[in-house]
Parts: C-alpha cells; sequence; structure tokens
C-alpha cells in the first residue's frame, strides 16, 4: 500500500542529503575529508562533568524512570545560571522546564501550541527545526529575512501586518546560526514592545550565549516585561562541549512552560537520571572550561578567516557561535551553494553546509563550522587554493599573508 502522509509530505527532501551522502561515499573509499559541515563539537566534555556521571550511574536508584520536567537540582542550577549571567530571576518550579536537547524542546514547544491554520513567523536563513518544527505540527510559515543590513522590526511588522490569521508566535535566534549575527538588548526590547501590543509570542534560542568573542549576548528574558510572552531555549551541548548527553531548556512565560510540560509528560519520563545530575553538575561547577572552549573557536576562527584569505576565499569574522556564515567565491557563485559545497567535497576534499539548506534566502552562502582543528583548518586552506585555482579562480594573496598564517 503506497500512502502519502499528511506530515511527511509537507516536509521537503533534505538539501543537505546528496552532500552527506557523497561526504559518507568518500570517507567509506578511504578519503581524508576535512569536514567543516555539521556543528558538533569535537572537544571532551570536562572530567568534572562525566566524573559525576559515573558517580551517579553507580546508584542503582538513578536507573528508574525520571522527570519528564526534569529533576528539581537541575532546574534549580538553569535558574542559578540565569541569575549569574542575566541578572533574571527565574522560579525554577512554573518557570523552568528541562529537555531532551533544546531542538526536542522546541518541536514539542510547536505542537503544543500551533494547529493547522495558525502562522507562525520565523527567521530565514534559519536553523531547520526553527521552520520545520511548525511544519510538523500542521502551522503555516510566514519567513522574514534576516542578516547584514536588513531592518529586521520593519520585516517583522509587514510579516505581521500582511498576515491571514495573525501571527500566534514570532521565533528569534541569536547569536544565528547559520549566520552568527548577534544583537544587543535594545533590540529585545524593541521586539518584546512590538510583541506584547501585537499579542504575539516570542520563542527565542539563545543555543550560542557562551560562545562569543565580543560583548557576552544578552537574553530577551532580561527585558521587562518579557516574560508575559517569552520562552527561551538554551542547551549545554556547545557550552560544555555535551552535544552527545542531549540535555537542554526552556525558561520564561509561565504559560507556555506549562503547555510543554503537559506534551512532554505524554512523550516521555526525562533524560536519564544520571545525565541530568552530571548537567547540574555542569551549570553549578567549574566554569573556566566555557572560557577555554571559548577560546578554542577563537583560535580556529581566526586561523580559518586568515587562511582561507590567502588562499583566495574571503570569509567574514563571526562575532558569536562555532560557524562562518560564508558567501561563495564570487566567481564560482553561478553555481549555487549545493552545487558548489558538492564540488568542493569532490575535488577539495572539505565538506560544508549549503546555504540552500538553510532557507531561500541562505543561496549564495556556506556554512563553515569550526570544528576541525587548526591544522586541519590550515590544510583545507591550500586544498581551497588548488580547487579554485584549477577553476580559474584568481587566488593571488601575498606571500606575507601566508606565511603569517603558517606562522600563527
Amino acid at each position: 500500500m503506497t500512502e502519502e502522509f499528511y506530515r511527511i509530505k509537507r516536509l521537503p527532501p533534505y538539501v543537505f542529503a546528496e552532500v552527506n551522502s557523497m561526504k559518507a561515499a568518500a570517507r567509506a573509499a578511504g578519503e581524508d575529508i576535512i569536514d567543516f559541515g555539521m556543528g558538533n563539537p569535537d572537544s571532551a566534555t570536562p572530567a568534572h562533568i562525566v566524573e559525576k556521571l559515573v558517580e551517579a550511574v553507580n546508584d542503582p536508584r538513578t536507573h528508574r524512570y525520571s522527570n519528564s520536567r526534569g529533576i528539581p537540582g537541575l532546574r534549580r542550577a538553569l535558574a542559578s545560571y540565569y541569575d549569574r549571567r542575566f541578572g533574571v530571576g527565574l522560579d525554577f518550579e512554573t518557570e523552568t522546564i528541562v529537555t531532551l536537547g533544546s531542538k526536542e524542546g522546541f518541536a514539542n514547544l510547536a505542537m503544543a501550541i500551533s494547529a493547522p491554520g495558525d502562522v507562525v513567523v520565523v527567521p530565514n536563513p534559519s536553523y531547520p527545526i526553527h521552520a520545520y518544527g511548525f511544519i510538523i505540527a500542521g502551522a503555516s510559515l510566514r519567513h522574514v529575512p534576516v542578516g547584514p543590513g536588513i531592518d529586521f522590526m520593519a520585516e517583522l511588522d509587514r510579516a505581521v501586518r500582511y498576515s491571514v490569521p495573525a501571527p500566534i508566535a514570532v521565533v528569534l535566534n541569536f547569536p544565528a546560526n547559520p549566520t552568527a549575527q548577534v544583537v544587543d538588548l535594545a533590540f529585545y526590547e524593541e521586539v518584546v514592545d512590538y510583541c506584547r501590543r501585537a499579542g504575539i509570542y516570542v520563542i527565542s534560542d539563545l543555543a550560542y550565549a557562551e560562545i562569543y568573542f565580543g560583548d557576552p549576548p544578552p537574553s530577551i528574558l532580561a527585558v521587562k516585561g518579557a516574560r508575559d510572552i517569552a520562552i527561551e531555549f538554551t542547551s549545554l551541548s556547545k557550552t560544555y562541549s555535551m552535544p552527545g548527553w542531549r540535555i537542554g531548556f526552556a525558561a520564561g512565560n509561565k504559560d507556555l512552560i506549562a503547555a510543554l510540560a503537559r506534551l512532554k509528560s505524554y512523550l516521555d519520563y526525562g533524560a536519564f537520571t544520571p545525565v541530568q545530575v552530571a548537567a547540574t553538575a555542569a551549570l553549578n561547577g567549574p566554569q573556566d572550561c566555557i572560557d577555554e572552549f571559548r577560546d578554542v573557536y577563537r583560535r580556529r576562527r581566526d586561523v580559518l578567516v586568515d587562511s582561507f584569505a590567502a588562499a583566495g576565499w574571503d570569509v567574514p569574522s563571526p562575532e558569536a557561535t562555532m560557524f562562518a556564515w560564508t558567501p561563495l567565491p564570487p566567481a564560482m557563485a553561478h553555481l549555487g551553494s549545493v552545487e558548489f559545497s558538492k564540488l568542493l567535497l569532490k575535488e577539495a576534499n572539505v565538506a560544508v553546509s549549503p546555504g540552500l539548506g538553510f532557507g531561500e534566502y541562505g543561496e549564495g552562502y556556506v556554512r563553515l563550522a569550526l570544528v576541525e582543528n587548526r591544522h586541519r583548518i590550515r590544510q583545507a586552506a591550500r586544498n581551497i587554493k588548488k580547487f579554485l585555482t584549477s577553476h580559474g579562480v584568481n587566488t593571488a594573496a601575498s606571500r606575507d599573508a601566508a606565511s603569517k598564517v603558517g606562522a600563527s
């Protein structure tokens, strides 16, 4: 029996699939692929967090079902983090919840608050779950472009005024994946003021709050009145290099937290208790590891920007996140992001994420994840220089710049 399932039918073919398939085939053939594609942190989780996990696992009482809202100690730890980092006081009982990574929490919130016929404003380009969480839930999207030189508030106002029915929510993600764009507290104040007057919820993704290279990114919850309409997702994946642990959080508006909690109570029993205990140790324990991870990403960013420039490909230096959002080399822009990514993989053994995978406004760009060490980044730059030269691209870069990169 052939069946076109409603929700599956609403999901387009995965743009990254062809590149990922090529990457897997190349590795199976023994080729050395330098992979900037997936934002998968490669640093080890700090030892004190792992040790706490082992300690908790050795207690058989932790082997039973957990709590779908998250253990109280972990929710208290999240509230303490918000207090010391953002100056935001949260009620851990009603304004926080633990999720199986922020991605799961986001998707389940979309299911909890939206239905077919509802409209949600989503930035474009964006991390796929920001759009497809609501698509899976049956809602409709109103895309607003984001990026340098774009007046987001004007785009938001246009989207709200021309949406029928009016949107129920707007999604924000700063520091942004994939664009690495950052905003200040004044931006959030504008958003909160506008959305409170319009009766629109705000869903903020702050997964990259601790990977920054300038001023610390703010939380929307620091804005007066934000908790009347806003919920914010955070994660331990990047902050503490714990991607496979699948621990994230939501904090903010009590009604949205309660809706997410009610849905989750039907779907899961929460993360394995020892993982939650270890996550509590991460938030309450020594924080110098965050600075160390941040410094790793900063040094990788600097080497990538400098070495790629010397190879003939200008990469804008990101102010935050573990990504660089990079225009295609002008001489190869006609290929489009998918074909360029496939050709780069095939001929230079360098994998990147095509911008089209993050939305139609991502076309013309690729995303580079800072997940390879500096030696590998320099090797990628050498491969890319040969690749560009072979396609007739002028890669004339001064020997001084190249020697400077080699010595860094």
